[in-house]
């Protein structure tokens, strides 16, 4: 078909990369490769490709003959101990993708990469805002994102395709198995301890209980990158990306216990990590009692609701510049938030 379009993804199994399949299945013109680890069932417009983006010898033999690609979407990412060691992984894959397929992709047009607000410095702590896209990068290495970001202008010189950097908050959506899947946290935990018999508690910091926060809807956020790869306003720049509203959890936690129908009670500051680590015979019950689809394994993000909820800071960033670009969208948070436990309850991620 005319001007068909061909989308890579990497990191096609996560929250982003799962809406991004879902929203470009809904536009005319595009076929879509995705990418991860574990692969999976291929449909007529998408094949997957199960890959180790950590390795060139893989990633060359898997991915050097992709020769129709148009726009490569980079949302992989790999999870480590500490900062400076996020470096080398995340470096790595992001070249392997770029470095493979651009050389003999004829026709590529464009190259998404997704950020978040590391680039501000906002997983050290308290940070300008709202932050401005021009505030990226101007604080103590290492962060690699930015080194991503350095690394794919750099190569573009010349080049006759463009980039996008993508700068989400924490994204809400549903995908298993994701380390960084906050309405997954929320969710489990309210299960949990409603099987319980417990009140819904707000487990983070003292101080993070009134700070402004905001979020970023997964859907929301697959036609912002698309946008941004189509659009002549969107070539070689970057953008946050948010739902348009801001929330404190003082605010949208009882909201949550309602939905829930639970009780709430005073913040009680815990570390899911340590507290949720011998839940999983009760899960594992509670799959028997509800007919629940998942495993512990797969519905576990403690670490992640640890630190978000650690946030005793306001978090959020100015998304104006899209909107001056051309891309008007937005999310109610609330109402994001009971439309994501809702899918889970219909999945049989969480008791109905």
């Amino acid at each position: 078909m005319k001007n068909r379009k061909v989308a890579l993804i990497a990191g096609a199994q996560g929250v982003i990369g799962r809406n991004l399949i879902d929203y470009l299945l809904t536009q005319e013109n595009w076929d879509i490769i995705g990418l991860s680890r574990r692969g999976g069932t291929d449909t007529e417009k998408v094949k997957h490709i199960a890959v180790d983006l950590l390795s060139r010898d893989d990633s060359q033999a898997k991915l050097g003959q992709l020769t129709t690609v148009t726009h490569i979407f980079y949302a992989a990412y790999q999870d480590r101990g500490n900062w400076a060691a996020l470096v080398p992984p995340n470096m790595a894959m992001l070249r392997n993708v770029v470095e493979v397929v651009a050389p003999v992709a004829a026709e590529l047009q464009h190259i998404s990469l997704m950020q978040g607000y590391k680039v501000y410095g906002a997983h050290l702590g308290p940070f300008k805002t709202p932050a401005k896209e021009t505030d990226a990068g101007r604080f103590m290495p290492p962060e690699f994102n930015m080194d991503q970001q350095r690394f794919l202008e750099s190569y573009q010189q010349g080049k006759s395709w463009s980039w996008s950097a993508i700068r989400p908050s924490v994204v809400g959506g549903f995908a298993l198995g994701n380390p960084m899947n906050l309405a997954m946290v929320i969710a489990v935990y309210a299960a949990i301890s409603k099987e319980l018999g417990l009140p819904l508690r707000f487990p983070g910091k003292p101080g993070a209980y009134d700070k402004l926060m905001e979020m970023t809807d997964a859907g929301l956020l697959a036609k912002a990158t698309t946008w941004a790869a189509n659009s002549p306003a969107g070539a070689n720049q970057a953008f946050n990306i948010n739902n348009g509203d801001l929330f404190r959890w003082s605010d949208l936690w009882p909201k949550i216990a309602r939905y829930f129908d639970m009780e709430v009670e005073a913040p009680l500051p815990m570390q899911l990590d340590e507290v949720m680590a011998d839940k999983e015979p009760l899960w594992n019950s509670m799959m028997e009692k509800y007919g629940l689809r998942y495993s512990y394994a797969e519905v576990s993000s403690w670490k992640f609701g640890d630190f978000v909820f650690s946030w005793d800071y306001d978090f959020f960033a100015d998304g104006s510049k899209a909107r001056r670009a051309g891309f008007t969208e937005f999310v109610d948070t609330e109402n994001m938030f009971f439309d994501i436990f809702s899918n889970f309850k219909k999945m049989k991620v969480i008791p109905a």
